[in-house]
């Protein structure tokens, strides 16, 4: 089995990069929890750790998770962007509340069937998406 470790170790050295502490504290937290995060609540987590770590460190790790594979940038609400980590997971998509911010997965095969007979219609190959509906949820109704 390959572990997250291995996959972005090797995706650092096709790309000619190094596994640095940094990197590695980065992606250690991350999977070290299932909820979304910004990189602010990234950034708190490594603290609380010990780890000395710079927002810019985090902020060029981040990409190199999503490219190799790891880590997706899940939604923007409230002038943030979401991240989650993906590896191991299927797919699903977001109720975002615009209010409280709170973040509701959901997977729904209709919609995905719908999604594959739209790409097949306008003879489309898809590669990724993502839904988020925004609106209010129960408590903030």
């Amino acid at each position: 089995m390959t572990t997250t470790k291995e996959i972005f170790r090797e995706y650092l050295k096709r790309k000619g990069l190094k596994i640095t502490p940094e990197r590695n504290a980065v992606l250690e937290t991350i999977f070290s929890f299932h909820k979304h995060f910004n990189v602010d609540e990234l950034y708190d987590l490594l603290r609380k750790q010990n780890k000395s770590i710079s927002h810019a460190s985090i902020y060029r790790t981040l990409p190199l998770l999503i490219e190799s594979g790891l880590v997706s940038e899940s939604l923007r609400c409230q002038g943030r962007v979401s991240y989650e980590h993906i590896f191991g997971h299927d797919h699903h998509d977001h109720l975002i509340c615009i209010k409280c911010g709170r973040i509701i997965e959901f997977k729904d095969n209709r919609i995905e069937k719908l999604q594959k007979e739209v790409c097949k219609k306008y003879k489309f190959e898809p590669s990724e998406h993502k839904l988020g509906i925004r609106g209010y949820c129960n408590k903030c109704r």
